[in-house]
């Protein structure tokens, strides 16, 4: 099988199969740009709702650029990994001041912009500007290591070269953006992680895999990401029809994000114990109204076990005597309801206070 041969039948099977998606129907870079952010590690169906919200909220970049840091945060609170909604506002900015709202044309002139690497690069380039640069996702990975039997680790710079290397050498020169779409929508809904579909698939007579029963053998990943377990006791602090937040920083979790007052234990622990963390000053100025059951929340590499405590505030020398009490600020519900904030801060509300 030739390079040409197995682009052109990814082609036609793309031709056939492919789904329906706004953002294949315009040759905007902004569009295209936006889309590619959000679907970063979030799947289509989950990133559609969030696409159709910023597209409204937002036409241009220029409406982007020029909206509050929160409200961005906000609309896209629920998606996640939070750094790309910060990446996506500064890059916003970036293009409407250095590149008068005209997102670069080339690969190279791409790679400058805030959030953009190698991956986003090629997607614009090539689906907005009809150029040659391949993409490389999880999907091509997957498609590429079973049709040719690379074992190399996808996780090492040796491995990711080659396959960048390979992914270039292969991609359609005459139609490029269609050919990317063809190969990652390919591995999303054919060559699929548990269960490809080789029996109906078209280039399955010259794949590696299928030929050697390799198909969950590739690709190889070598390097598995940690995950830490963390137990989070917040401590939610009314004033009549008032409840304290804080804004979160930099350095963890959900940064410039709203959550409550927080001690975090290296484990489980009982509201006895829970309320020893407190000083005198501030127990004698509260009451604890009722304690929540746990919320487990799941990231790609943490998992957190929340508990909430409600505490009716008799005066402010109760606010006073907490060490974080400068960071905390009174918000009346509907206010809280317009602040961005962690989809676990946003059940917990949706539940017992909303």
């Amino acid at each position: 099988m030739t390079n040409q041969d197995f682009a052109n039948q990814l082609i036609r099977w793309y031709q056939h199969h492919k789904r329906d998606l706004p953002w294949r129907k315009t040759k905007d870079p902004y569009k295209i740009w936006l889309s590619e952010v959000i679907l970063q590690q979030t799947r289509v169906n989950q990133g559609m709702p969030y696409y159709l919200k910023f597209v409204e909220a937002y036409p241009t970049v220029f409406d982007l650029a020029s909206a509050p840091e929160d409200e961005v945060m906000r609309l896209w609170q629920g998606l996640g990994y939070y750094s790309r909604a910060r990446n996506l506002h500064a890059c916003a900015k970036m293009v409407v001041q250095e590149f008068n709202g005209q997102f670069p044309s080339s690969y190279d002139g791409l790679l400058r912009l805030k959030g953009v690497g190698k991956y986003t690069a090629a997607a614009i380039s090539s689906f907005a500007f009809n150029q040659a640069n391949a993409v490389v996702d999880g999907n091509v990975f997957r498609v590429l290591s079973r049709v040719f039997g690379i074992a190399d680790d996808i996780a090492s710079t040796k491995g990711a070269n080659k396959f960048e290397s390979l992914a270039n050498e292969l991609i359609d020169q005459d139609s490029p953006g269609e050919y990317n779409q063809a190969i990652m929508e390919f591995g999303a809904m054919h060559c699929s992680p548990k269960t490809p579909a080789c029996g109906l698939c078209p280039i399955s007579s010259d794949c590696y895999a299928f030929n050697h029963n390799a198909q969950q053998k590739l690709p190889v990943k070598l390097k598995k990401t940690k995950v830490r377990t963390r137990y989070f006791n917040y401590f939610l602090l009314r004033s009549g029809d008032q409840y304290y937040m804080k804004q979160r920083g930099a350095g963890d979790v959900w940064q410039g994000l709203y959550d409550f007052a927080l001690y975090e234990s290296n484990r489980q622990v009982e509201t006895e114990e829970f309320m020893d963390t407190f000083p005198k000053e501030f127990l004698s100025n509260v009451i604890l109204e009722d304690r929540s059951k746990i919320f487990k929340h799941v990231l790609s590499h943490q998992r957190i076990f929340a508990t909430f405590y409600q505490f009716n505030v008799k005066n402010n020398k109760a606010i006073e005597a907490l060490d974080a009490f400068e960071k905390l600020k009174a918000y009346r519900i509907e206010a809280i309801k317009e602040l961005p904030k962690p989809i676990l801060i946003n059940n917990f509300l949706d539940e017992f206070i909303f």
